[in-house]
């Protein structure tokens, strides 16, 4: 089997096949005890502890029980599923232009109960205003050279974000105060912006924090991340999507955000942090 073209898909690929030998070697056998454990010819372990063949899910559990390593398996399945979606370019994305992409979510947005986003680059896509999303998804467009339907995808987006007011959902929500005045749009569109948040911070729904710029931190700031329903992370940089879902990367996501929420204030501090950046928009 060829490589992948990503050379992350790759790399995740030859991490999974890194940690099936430290299983078998840790388990003290040959590879041709563990084939012979799992009823396969010994050329398979050979391939798939070289990268060279990506196991099932079957073959992963019969390999952790060939090895007394049962425990291990979930999270070797998940590391398996996710390395083929794990890392994929904007460009790839965003090729038909934005609302497609916007709209590829809703299944998600819907069907995820709880929402834990911490954002240290814009407002967070769920607290947008349409003014707001339309300079930042122009802002992008044009970036990344996409096809410019921001119109509709500001149309799609809004409806998406439909699940903060509808349904059973509930989002956690911690953004860096630097994000307050963060200028991607024109002064009114912004001041719009805080206002929405202020009103936001009212819904029952919604808990929003802020961690100051004085504040004296426990952790460093990050990129921007969503975590849905413990399961599944979206962590975006520069070039691409990345879609995590192995339980330890989901524990980690988890823990650093408990640990970013416990360095913001909420309430009334976290308001007089929106007004302060409001009035800084008259300056």
């Amino acid at each position: 089997m060829h490589k992948h073209p990503s050379s992350s898909v790759q790399q995740a690929r030859e991490a999974l096949a890194a940690r099936l030998l430290d299983i078998r070697l840790d388990a003290g056998i040959t590879k041709r005890e563990l084939s012979s454990r799992c009823g396969w010819h010994e050329s398979k372990s050979s391939r798939i502890e070289n990268a060279r063949t990506p196991p099932s899910d079957a073959d992963i559990r019969a390999w952790c029980a060939a090895c007394n390593a049962e425990d291990r398996a979930p999270d070797l399945i998940a590391t398996n599923r996710q390395s083929t979606e794990m890392h994929i370019e904007w460009r790839r994305l965003q090729r038909t232009g934005l609302r497609q992409l916007q709209e590829s979510g809703v299944s998600l947005y819907e069907r995820t109960r709880t929402f834990r986003v911490y954002t240290s680059d814009v407002i967070p896509g769920f607290l947008q205003t349409p003014g707001y999303a339309t300079a930042l998804l122009t802002s992008i467009a044009s970036f990344r050279g996409t096809p410019n339907d921001v119109r509709q995808a500001v149309i799609a987006r809004m409806r998406r974000n439909g699940v903060v007011r509808e349904g059973n959902h509930r989002l956690a929500l911690v953004i860096e105060e630097s994000v307050l005045r963060h200028r991607i749009c024109d002064v009114d569109t912004m001041a719009g912006q805080l206002g929405q948040l202020l009103s936001s911070m009212s819904l029952p729904s919604v808990s929003l924090g802020i961690i100051p710029l004085s504040a004296e931190r426990t952790v460093w700031p990050m990129a921007t991340f969503t975590v849905f329903d413990d399961e599944r992370v979206h962590a975006d940089s520069l070039d691409a999507a990345s879609t995590l879902t192995q339980p330890s990367q989901v524990g980690l996501y988890l823990h650093a955000f408990e640990t970013l929420a416990q360095n913001a204030v909420y309430g009334a501090p976290a308001r007089a942090l929106i007004t302060g950046a409001l009035a800084s928009l008259d300056g």
